[in-house]
């Protein structure tokens, strides 16, 4: 017996629906983590989750347009929380336990804007203060035998093969020295566990995203590892394999963002 737990930014729910039946056939995920949802609760399409195996569900929703996470799952869930974060209702977060009682979150950190010099911009410091205030949290609820599970879209490439080209990319948001320190606070804060890097070596180059804005993305493969698993060191010994799903960048209407698996022994 296994659980395969797949977090992914869908860039709008609604727009991915036809991809949701065949990405549930290649993954067979039995928790799907999304960030980036864009609707309000009630466009959510709960019927399409409903009638692919996810009859349970918890949302919580920014303002139409942007921001949103969710939980779908086959197993029932219960605990519901939907922290917020730096005193902004924009649907960043939700956690939820499930039977056995692992505790899954979907996170979405906010993505910091262009400019990687918080006082010049907003956007950044913001960003800052989210996996600041994140990391704080999460020390002040460690327990050694806590069984929890954060995945999303943390918007942070941490080691040099997070990226296409770390030279290049330490000035760019995303990749710059002061989120990756961060990043790592945040992570040394439950004693988190990189469980893709768990089965990838660090020194093998590694994306989840590739812009829009590149007219072939596959051809250029100028990517970032923005995406990610982690869980808590009582799961090491039950994690099994991970997965980036490169592939779902091609399939059509694409995110930017494709899926990442991590699969636990049951």
């Amino acid at each position: 017996m296994t659980l395969t737990l797949l977090t992914w930014n869908v860039n709008s729910v609604r727009l991915r629906v036809p991809l949701l039946a065949p990405l549930v056939d290649a993954a067979r995920p039995d928790v799907i983590a999304l960030q980036e949802t864009k609707v309000a609760d009630g466009g959510f399409p709960l019927a399409t989750f409903a009638e692919l195996g996810y009859g349970h569900a918890a949302l919580n929703q920014g303002a139409r347009g942007h921001g949103g996470v969710a939980i779908l799952s086959r197993l029932p869930i219960a605990h519901v929380e939907r922290p917020t974060w730096c005193d902004r209702a924009d649907g960043r977060h939700v956690y939820a336990t499930l039977p056995d009682g692992i505790e899954v979150h979907s996170l979405y950190v906010p993505s910091g804007g262009e400019e990687s010099d918080p006082a010049a911009n907003p956007r950044f410091a913001h960003k800052l203060r989210f996996l600041a205030d994140v990391a704080t949290w999460f020390a002040a609820r460690k327990r050694p035998r806590n069984r929890f599970v954060l995945m999303g879209d943390l918007n942070v490439a941490p080691l040099e093969s997070d990226v296409w080209s770390h030279r290049q990319l330490l000035k760019v948001v995303s990749h710059t020295p002061a989120e990756v320190k961060a990043l790592a606070s945040l992570q040394r804060a439950h004693d988190w566990i990189d469980a893709v890097r768990y089965f990838v070596p660090a020194d093998e180059w590694l994306y989840s995203w590739w812009s829009y804005r590149a007219a072939d993305w596959a051809a250029s493969d100028k990517g970032r590892r923005l995406d990610h698993v982690w869980v808590t060191p009582p799961l090491r010994r039950r994690l099994r394999a991970a997965a980036v799903l490169k592939d779902v960048r091609g399939w059509e209407p694409a995110s930017d963002h494709v899926p990442v698996t991590v699969t636990l022994d049951a």
